[in-house]
């Protein structure tokens, strides 16, 4: 096979590509959901994202179910607007490969398994001699340097052993929060990281890289904050109480009379006096010297439940929710997810958008920031290996080289 053109690299986005990371070219040797989390987001902002993937199965999130048009709601979710390269880091010419297009990108992002990028030669030590001008990001379960640095973190084991789930649920029924919050989190803090490393290089030149780590459990150790302070402080483990807080009262879901939930809260002393004298109707309440700090309602949560429980038993969600917003008291409906998906509240502000898959064109959700003068791309779900050989010829390989590299099985087969 001859050798690839040594002057070609991978080249910026197009030209009409828009964006504050319009230019950036991130490869992402990345799984499952934080990874793919934090490369989306770059990608919604503008950068290109190569997505490298074992040619047999690829992202194994890829297969998690088959719900939308035959792909996983995973996948799709967290890996619009990319490319996929398939590539066999286990022979030699798949990681000459990698090499070859981590020499023009700017980041690399990876959650391998422990152990793997020192395997494949893209260990932290080893990118500040092959590839120092490249920022790049690690992300792991727990972090170097401690007794289970070695071991496999997946979203639920690391929120359990961050103590989330014993916060969660209700007295002796933990629970895992529903969303992925260990993976989201951790791949938008690696995110906000490079950001600011991009920054940096703007700053100090282009020629500044750096090594990153994120680790999952040191990401919801610092989303526990509240909490270990409490624990800290008090020697109090404090009890999930469900759809609550330990930190404020009244603040709660109740049911109303027309068979519908409500949620009611307060954070500060002003909102209790107008839900009890404007609301509730009890001055009692009010004047009672057991409610008058928020620590005292705290400790008497039961007793206030109990009162808003019965008022709102009273009256149906609509006229409780129009007399809260009068009295300027944060309030809320209980809604499944079914029920989102055509909420007011996305619909009314065009939240929806349009997005392309190898399964067919489905609904997707803007990202959260909006940013005046900016749409962003929503670029399609890649198909596995969509994008090897299109990727390959801009790093110099001929077709015929391509064919030879598929016959030795460094890349995946041809994609259809």
């Amino acid at each position: 096979m001859g050798e690839p053109d040594p002057s070609a690299g991978l080249r910026s986005p197009r030209s009409d590509a828009r964006g504050p990371l319009a230019g950036v070219t991130v490869i992402a040797l990345e799984q499952a959901v934080s990874a793919p989390m934090c490369t989306r987001t770059l990608a919604d902002f503008g950068a290109r994202v190569i997505k490298i993937e074992n040619p047999e199965g690829g992202d194994f999130a890829r297969h998690y179910d088959d719900v939308v048009h035959g792909q996983a709601a995973h996948f799709v979710w967290v890996n619009r607007g990319k490319e996929s390269v398939t590539l066999d880091l286990k022979s030699t010419a798949g990681v000459d490969i990698l090499h070859r297009m981590l020499a023009s990108a700017d980041v690399l992002v990876s959650n391998l398994a422990p152990g793997a990028t020192g395997r494949l030669g893209i260990a932290p030590d080893e990118l500040s001699v092959r590839h120092p001008h490249l920022i790049a990001v690690e992300i792991d379960g727990f972090g170097a340097g401690g007794p289970l640095s070695h071991k496999r973190a997946y979203d639920l084991l690391v929120q359990a052993e961050a103590g989330v789930c014993a916060v969660t649920g209700s007295p002796g029924a933990p629970a895992k929060p529903g969303p992925p919050i260990a993976d989201v989190t951790t791949g938008l803090y690696a995110a906000l990281t490079i950001l600011a490393q991009l920054c940096e290089r703007m700053r100090s030149g282009p020629g500044v890289g750096t090594r990153i780590a994120v680790s999952l459990f040191d990401t919801m150790a610092e989303v526990m904050g509240y909490h270990l302070t409490y624990a800290r402080h008090t020697g109090v483990d404090q009890q999930p109480l469900g759809m609550s807080s330990p930190a404020v009262a009244p603040y709660g879901s109740y049911a109303t009379a027309d068979g519908q939930t409500v949620v009611l809260g307060t954070t500060n002393d002003r909102e209790w006096q107008r839900l009890a004298r404007e609301i509730l109707r009890r001055p009692d309440l009010a004047e009672d010297d057991r409610f008058g700090t928020n620590s005292g309602r705290v400790r008497h949560r039961a007793e206030l439940d109990a009162a808003i429980g019965a008022w709102c038993a009273r009256h149906d969600l609509a006229r409780i929710q129009k007399v809260a917003d009068a009295a300027g008291i944060g309030n809320s409906r209980y809604n499944l997810p079914s029920e989102v998906l055509d909420h007011p509240q996305l619909v009314e502000r065009d939240r929806w958008r349009t997005v392309d898959t190898p399964g067919g064109p489905i609904p997707s959700l803007l990202p959260p920031a909006i940013v005046e003068g900016f749409a962003p791309p929503m670029g399609a779900v890649p198909g596995l290996g969509q994008h090897t050989d299109a990727v390959l010829a801009e790093c110099g390989f001929g077709s015929a080289e391509i064919e030879q590299l598929r016959a030795q099985g460094a890349i995946g087969r041809a994609y259809r």
